[in-house]
């Protein structure tokens, strides 16, 4: 069996949309690992190739996300059929695609889908009142998030509509008792959506484990704060934050022993 990471780089045998697209994926998942919220070899984050007819990018399973490159993901269609993957014995995930495709194929305005498995997450998925607005960070979420009932591992494809209705209109969603999803119309976009998800829960479970009375804002204050936290009442989310994360990889990466996210 041939496990190699080593992968000859792509750029110049795709199109620059793709390439582009391969390149901000892979930054990506050095950030979820950078933030901590990486779950050894598991979970995905896709991304839509631009200009194609629902072809997705996705991680190889076995892979940590510290060593996810651009030329490392593999090429896939909606319905989970490998178009393409770098020369290794290396696969991906069934479940990736049963989420994450069902997503693309019913979302359209969907360009990446992001779901973790962080101890927080996890927390609150289980949590009967589910997220609640102890935070600034987590009003932004306040009628715009959903939940979907855990179902066993999800490897039935039959329950792709049901994740599709669930998730509805929203960029967020929160797997009972498994974890956390977030999508979004471009990756810098998931990505800030997760993390201030992932703080939100985190955030929430110390409060808890406070054992303190809480307190939360009236409903026309937390109907006021998430529209104002939605991506297109003042800016949308991850076109700011991006360049500083990338320098931070970039910084970051010359000691880590891994290769470039961009390679």
């Amino acid at each position: 069996m041939s496990y190699t990471t080593e992968f000859k780089s792509l750029r110049g045998q795709v199109s620059a949309q793709e390439w582009q697209a391969r390149v901000d994926l892979a930054a990506c998942y050095r950030l979820v690992d950078v933030y901590g919220m990486t779950d050894l070899i598991y979970n995905h984050i896709t991304a839509r190739i631009p200009g194609t007819p629902d072809h997705l990018l996705i991680n190889l399973y076995g892979m940590l996300y510290k060593e996810i490159t651009a030329s490392s993901l593999v090429k896939i269609d909606v319905e989970g059929e490998i178009i393409w993957k770098p020369d290794t014995d290396y696969g991906i995930n069934k479940s990736g695609y049963v989420i994450h495709g069902a997503i693309h194929k019913a979302r359209p305005d969907v360009a990446c889908v992001l779901h973790t498995h962080t101890r927080a997450g996890m927390a609150v998925s289980a949590m009967k009142c589910g997220l609640l607005p102890l935070s600034q960070t987590s009003m932004r979420f306040v009628g715009h998030i959903g939940y979907h009932e855990y179902e066993g591992p999800a490897i039935d494809l039959g329950e792709r509509e049901r994740i599709v209705r669930d998730l509805g209109p929203h960029e967020a969603l929160i797997m009972r008792n498994h974890g956390l999803l977030t999508c979004g119309a471009t990756i810098q976009q998931a990505f800030n959506t997760m993390y201030q998800l992932e703080l939100a829960c985190r955030s929430q479970v110390d409060a808890m484990a406070a054992r303190s009375e809480l307190t939360m804002p009236g409903e026309n204050v937390l109907a006021h704060t998430a529209h104002l936290y939605q991506p297109g009442t003042r800016r949308p989310y991850g076109v700011l934050e991006w360049p500083a994360m990338l320098r931070r990889l970039e910084a970051e990466g010359r000691t880590s022993g891994y290769p470039p996210y961009w390679h």
